[in-house]
């Protein structure tokens, strides 16, 4: 079935509007103590929701294109030598020398599981419209994908100027909000349970995913955890089953399970097998040290 697909992904590509930035990970070596000084294990990693798509994308078998702001500090540096090791396109990003690089400080529990974080993407704010208008007309790809860390005037405005299929990520229930005029222009949307109640009203899960689709999203694929997923199009909806998973780091499961619902939709698969391949990404990732499962593409197995 991988070299099936391989074959399939041969000059498919995708462009990925979002941030980039550090991660800074802070991991107890037991169970966290509050307001007190833990010993542990502290990393730190290139990250951010678009670039952690744009990586997966790459795992998956894409050409990526990233137009994510880049900061001029010692970071700056780091993400952009990251991101072309792994043959990322960065030649539509913008740089802004006196602008701070994007950080995202997070920590978890022993096991991995987040308890707190901290995010710095004021860089993200740098990307308006007026800087993304003269990058839409060079862009040439199957997808386009963008992150709710973006200003809601730039999503807005690509939304209502690309031509391209576009894949969105909500990040957060506060920055889910800027989708909520351009839902009806999304070929998949990726919420939470939260993130979707927070858009629609709605507390109940089903409910909230018929109300996405009746706005106008084409494909809902409402993450529950480990209580699997909810996904829904004007035809059906279907609930899924958490798939048994370690978690060593949960953190990026979401973006990997992004990454396989754009996989999923450049290639036609039908709802189900998009929703199985968004699981299978997101379980495997918790299972990685790394925010992004360098075996990431047995999911294509």
């Amino acid at each position: 079935m991988a070299h099936q697909i391989s074959e399939r992904l041969q000059n498919k590509s995708a462009v990925v509007f979002g941030g980039i930035n550090v991660d800074i990970w802070g991991r107890p070596a037991r169970p966290l103590v509050p307001r007190d000084s833990n010993p542990g294990a502290v990393t730190l990693r290139p990250g951010g929701v678009g670039r952690n798509i744009a990586h997966n994308l790459r795992l998956l078998g894409l050409e990526v294109s990233l137009v994510a702001p880049i900061g001029g500090d010692v970071y700056a540096s780091a993400v952009v030598d990251s991101c072309q090791a792994l043959g990322i396109d960065l030649s539509h990003a913008p740089v802004f020398k006196d602008m701070r690089s994007s950080t995202y400080l997070y920590i978890t529990d022993e096991t991995g599981d987040m308890e707190l974080a901290v995010s710095d993407m004021a860089l993200c704010d740098a990307l308006t419209p007026e800087v993304a208008a003269p990058i839409l007309p060079r862009l040439q790809a199957d997808a386009v994908v963008v992150d709710a860390n973006l200003p809601a005037e730039t999503i807005a405005y690509i939304c209502g100027n690309c031509p391209l299929p576009v894949y969105a990520d909500p990040v957060s229930t506060v920055k889910a909000m800027k989708l909520q005029p351009v839902l009806s222009r999304l070929a998949a949307f990726k919420p939470n349970a939260l993130e979707a109640e927070c858009l629609t009203g709605e507390s109940d899960p089903e409910r909230a995913a018929r109300v996405l689709v009746d706005r106008g999203v084409q494909r809902v694929f409402l993450s529950l955890g480990a209580d699997g997923m909810i996904a829904a199009d004007s035809r059906e909806l279907l609930r899924l089953p958490g798939l048994a998973t370690q978690v060593v780091n949960a953190t990026g499961a979401g973006d990997a399970a992004m990454a396989a619902i754009v996989l999923g939709g450049i290639l036609g698969m039908n709802l189900r097998e998009t929703a199985l391949l968004a699981q299978k990404a997101g379980a495997l990732t918790c299972r990685s040290e790394s925010t992004n499962a360098p075996e990431l593409a047995e999911i294509l197995n």
